[in-house]
């Protein structure tokens, strides 16, 4: 498989850990080539509560994987769910007086938001930054207007957060088991990207799962995860 990079991903949900495996070949055409689930030990109440325990099952599923496939990993891609994220909407203006909107605009409304995120949520990092909404002199706008020329800019983004805790947990865990995290992603926000791609005109939505002891509602506006609920009943 030399000819080929293989990307592995871990999702941890309620019941399981599930792992599996990519590949990505000179055209970039990407299918999944292995799959595993096992059983979800050490997290109680969403919340990792034995990190040995997490760390010797991860570690011999990717011992399996490796031995499976004769590929040895270095990265992993993690998709959490239901690790209770937090979501913070905040709009940033810019006064344009008639000139003209510069990328350089943006970036600033997106650091100081991003800055303001994190003074307020010092025990919590940011996961996902969404590009919520655009409004130039109050009419909406449904791509960035870089370039355009106006009197008043606003810019609204989604913040998608989760404690710190998990995420030092996480790396801990993943480095004894001699790969580095790659990338952290919401479940919920790779499920309404399908959606969103697979009914091109629909991009806002509410989406609702039920299971037997827990649902969730999550709302995807304008392709952006703006809000996620869990529930501790079922069906």
């Amino acid at each position: 498989m030399k000819h080929l990079s293989l990307t592995l991903y871990l999702e941890i949900n309620n019941i399981n850990f599930i792992f599996f495996v990519r590949s990505n070949d000179d055209q970039n055409n990407f299918k999944t080539i292995y799959k595993l689930k096992t059983k979800l030990e050490g997290v109680t109440n969403e919340r990792i509560s034995n990190i040995d325990k997490i760390s010797d099952v991860i570690k011999e599923n990717i011992y399996t994987i490796e031995k499976k496939l004769n590929y040895t990993f270095k990265e992993i891609i993690i998709i959490l769910e239901n690790f209770n994220p937090k979501f913070i909407n905040l709009s940033g203006y810019k006064k344009l007086n008639g000139s003209q909107i510069l990328r350089e605009n943006i970036t600033y409304i997106l650091n100081t938001s991003k800055s303001c995120v994190s003074e307020l949520e010092l025990k919590k990092n940011i996961l996902h930054i969404f590009n919520s909404k655009f409004y130039l002199d109050k009419k909406k706008i449904d791509n960035l207007p870089i370039g355009l020329f106006g009197d008043l800019y606003s810019h609204e983004l989604s913040f998608a957060l989760i404690d710190s805790s998990t995420i030092k947990n996480l790396d801990y865990i993943l480095d004894k088991c001699n790969v580095k995290i790659k990338k952290i992603v919401i479940k919920s926000f790779l499920k309404g990207a399908h959606i969103s791609n697979n009914y091109q005109n629909t991009d806002t939505f509410f989406y609702i799962q039920i299971y037997d002891d827990n649902s969730k509602i999550f709302y995807y506006e304008n392709d952006s995860l703006k809000s996620e609920q869990n529930f501790n009943f079922g069906t």
